[in-house]
């Protein structure tokens, strides 16, 4: 979003928070802005599409700056992404976020509350990823519940203590969420429990992200790897199977699936671990696609 878009967005976002988004007239925004109204349908063709901007652009600048601050560090390492969680939280408290989603997700609005829905959900897809990045790829299975544990807390706990005005620090209680989350993550291991179905989880990481990914992105992947690194003889032969399995015109699922966790941890320590993790992370949603 450019300089002059990103400001209308502002100005935009502040009516929609102070007026309601209902009680927010594409005027009002034009007056505001002191733009003409050819100017404003250039940049949105509506109040819905100028939300819809502002949602993604809060999520590209929260990517940024979360993969700025995970370069050069381990992936595992869960100061960091204590600090990532903390920076989509900030700035979603900086723009007052918290308030434009209760006003829309009470209104009879089915458009504007699948943005809403979406802008959740992939900030869901996110952290489940990175939880398996931090705990270990056996907890894939229960990343998705322990993502709707995790924010169901610290929202409720949010909630709870800006209605008794407390003093909080968001890192030590974004801290102390992810320490309740391991807990209930190790109680899922160990009871092989959860309360999602089968299919629920399914449905939530079929409606993760808008965009799906496909097989030739898979291959380009799998080229880049080669490239930038020199497996062993171990390596290159699961490797190899994974591909040829990939190169079928019926996909064996079950069996790509079990290749994937037994390939990464080839690589567990490596330089390549984190490119690798990335590649059997597009596998594993491919095969949720097909």
């Amino acid at each position: 979003m450019n300089d002059r878009k990103r400001k209308v967005a502002d100005i935009a976002l502040k009516l929609f928070v102070e007026k309601g988004f209902q009680q927010t007239s594409i005027q009002e925004i034009i007056d505001k802005a002191t733009i003409s109204k050819g100017t404003f349908y250039n940049y949105f063709s509506s109040k819905n599409d100028c939300i819809a901007d502002i949602l993604e652009d809060i999520r590209y600048d929260a990517s940024q700056q979360r993969v700025s601050m995970q370069i050069g560090k381990d992936p595992q390492d869960r100061e960091v992404l204590i600090e990532q969680i903390t920076i989509l939280m900030k700035l979603n408290e900086e723009k007052n976020l918290r308030i434009l989603f209760e006003n829309i997700l009470t209104a009879d609005q089915p458009e504007l509350k699948k943005l809403v829905i979406h802008h959740r959900l992939v900030e869901a897809e996110w952290l489940a990823n990175r939880l398996i990045d931090v705990f270990g790829e056996d907890i894939r299975e229960y990343a998705t519940e322990a993502v709707i544990l995790f924010f169901g807390m610290l929202q409720y706990m949010l909630f709870t203590l800006d209605l008794t005005n407390s003093h909080y620090s968001l890192h030590d209680l974004i801290d102390t969420m992810l320490s309740h989350t391991e807990l209930l993550i190790s109680q899922m291991k160990q009871t092989d429990h959860t309360i999602l179905s089968d299919f629920a989880v399914d449905f939530l990481q079929t409606n993760f992200n808008s965009s799906v990914i496909t097989l030739p992105e898979i291959i380009e992947l799998a080229e880049q790897i080669q490239e930038h690194y020199d497996f062993n003889e171990e390596q290159q032969d699961l490797f190899d199977v994974i591909m040829d399995e990939l190169d079928q015109e019926r996909i064996r699922k079950i069996v790509v699936k079990k290749l994937l966790k037994p390939f990464l941890q080839l690589f567990d320590g490596t330089a390549a671990f984190a490119e690798v993790q990335h590649f059997t992370n597009a596998v594993w949603s491919y095969l949720k696609t097909i």
